[in-house]
Parts: C-alpha cells; sequence; structure tokens
C-alpha cells in the first residue's frame, strides 16, 4: 500500500512539474520586441504596441495614422507551440479579417525572420533590434513581379 501512494505521488508530481516547467526559450529570445515602438515617416506615423500575453504569446497592435486618420489597423500574435513560432498577422479590411501565418525561419540574439512563401506579399518579415529604443522592422518579397523591401519601423 505505501509503494502505491508513492508511485501515485510521484506521478502526479512529475506530471505538475512538466506542465508548469515548460520553457518557451525561443519565444523568450525575442521578448526585448515587447514595448511601445514607433516610426514618424513623412507620410504618417507607424505605431506598434508589443505586449506579453503569457508564457507562449506575444500580442501586438500596429496602426499607420495620417494625421488623425488610422489607414492601418493590423493585430499580431506570435505564440509558440512546442518548438514552432508563428506570427499570425491580421489587417481589419484584407483577406476576409483572417489571420495570414508566418513561421519563424531564423532567431538570434537581435534578430528573427518570419516567412510565409505562399502568401502574395510581403513573404517575408523580419524585426531587428538595433538597440534598446530602436527597431528596425522589415517587409520583403515578390509584390507584381519585382523584388521589394520595405523597412516600416
Amino acid at each position: 500500500m505505501k509503494f502505491t501512494i508513492k508511485i501515485v505521488a510521484f506521478l502526479l508530481l512529475v506530471s505538475c512539474q512538466s506542465k508548469s516547467g515548460k520553457k518557451y526559450e525561443q519565444l523568450e529570445k525575442i521578448n526585448w520586441l515587447i514595448g511601445n515602438w514607433e516610426n514618424k515617416m513623412p507620410n504618417g506615423t507607424l505605431k506598434e504596441i508589443w505586449i506579453k500575453e503569457n508564457d507562449s504569446t506575444f500580442s501586438a497592435k500596429s496602426y499607420f495614422i495620417k494625421e488623425e486618420d488610422t489607414l492601418h489597423d493590423e493585430t499580431i500574435l506570435r505564440t509558440q507551440k512546442n518548438d514552432i513560432i508563428t506570427y499570425s498577422a491580421k489587417i481589419v479590411g484584407e483577406n476576409n479579417d483572417k489571420s495570414i501565418d508566418f513561421k519563424l525561419t531564423s532567431i538570434t540574439e537581435n534578430n528573427c525572420v518570419f516567412e510565409n512563401p505562399s502568401h502574395d506579399y510581403p513573404q517575408k518579415i523580419m524585426y531587428k533590434k538595433a538597440s534598446n529604443n530602436n527597431l528596425i522592422a522589415t517587409i520583403s518579397g515578390i509584390q507584381q513581379g519585382k523584388k521589394v523591401q520595405k523597412t516600416i519601423l
């Protein structure tokens, strides 16, 4: 009887540890993205606000504002399931308001790249931490038969 209780207690302990001890190390490598980012351009201002929802999810709102009009409104989720990190972007008024997924293809201490070769444009989204208060975001791919790259942040 004591042996059975010890086995059950051990299994419960191991079960609880595996759920609560799960690490999202890949996602944590890009926690430098959390914060408020802004790029003022001649034709308007792009803002991205990133927060950590939980251990496996970061979310963001991205806006492009010209004077007082919001010309672009996007919701972004970065999630990690097992070892796969996905960047899901949903832009109001595009793709029937459904998300487009991009998979993480490269990650370093200060850089991450997400790609979706089957998407019309962009096919690649890259974030680079240039300094503690400077973030560079670039979208690129083939658009109307031409290679295009745009820095957005």
